[in-house]
């Protein structure tokens, strides 16, 4: 079935979306669209698989546990989460939505 990534993106924005585009054995494929959101304070990701995340539209900031430098994702940018590896979401973009996907295995 044909569908675009860019459609039907949610006009809720007092919240992230979350939605599989794709979900077989071994590999899940989330587009996320976020609106200014970011990870709780002191709120770490610890997942037991890995994670590929691709910036789509807007801009989005990572934190590293035990690293002072953030990784800023614009659009285009891409980045591995190894499993096991403590992170958060520090910002996202204000002004629009942040079109993300991830990619879990």
């Amino acid at each position: 079935m044909l569908e675009n990534l860019f459609a039907n993106i949610p006009t809720d924005t007092s919240q992230e979306s979350f939605e599989n585009m794709l979900d077989v054995p071994g590999l899940r494929i989330e587009r996320i669209v976020s609106f200014g959101q970011a990870s709780p304070p002191d709120f770490w990701y610890e997942q037991n698989w890995d994670e590929w995340v691709l910036v789509l539209q807007g801009s989005a900031t990572l934190q590293i546990a035990g690293d002072d430098n953030l990784v800023n994702l614009e659009r285009g940018d891409h980045y591995w989460l190894p499993a096991g590896l403590k992170h958060r979401v520090a910002a996202t973009t204000l002004n629009g939505p942040t079109i993300w996907l991830a990619v879990h295995r």
